[in-house]
């Protein structure tokens, strides 16, 4: 396990340090190094329960505030979202906003999972 916390941590390190250059990077990258500082610490077994609690009811409540979004791109037929680097709709960036925070809640799904064995 301490091999793929510490790929989460490198993994989302680097989607924090990608960020920096989106209309909006301080959130990202707030979020993403939070999820890789969450599992550099969970490589070496350091589990802070409250601190999951907390990261994981902040994806949540975005991620429920992006859900309509989400399901209207669906509804659209879910065309395509990486043709181009630059968002050229909203339901492009909205979908690539809704699917990163739903990597970040799987990832911190894992660590919550740890930290409960």
């Amino acid at each position: 396990m301490k091999y793929v916390n510490l790929f989460l941590a490198l993994l989302f390190a680097l989607f924090a340090a990608v960020q920096l250059n989106d209309p909006d990077p301080w959130a990202w990258a707030a979020l993403y190094g939070f999820v890789a500082i969450v599992s550099a610490f969970a490589a070496f077994g350091r589990y802070h329960r409250y601190i999951l609690y907390l990261g994981l009811g902040v994806v949540l409540i975005w991620m429920a505030a992006l859900l309509p979004d989400f399901i209207r791109w669906i509804n659209m037929g879910m065309p395509t979202i990486t043709g181009t680097m630059k968002a050229g709709s909203p339901h492009v960036e909205l979908t690539r906003e809704f699917l990163g925070l739903l990597l970040c809640g799987l990832a911190l799904g894992w660590h919550w999972r740890g930290a409960r064995g």
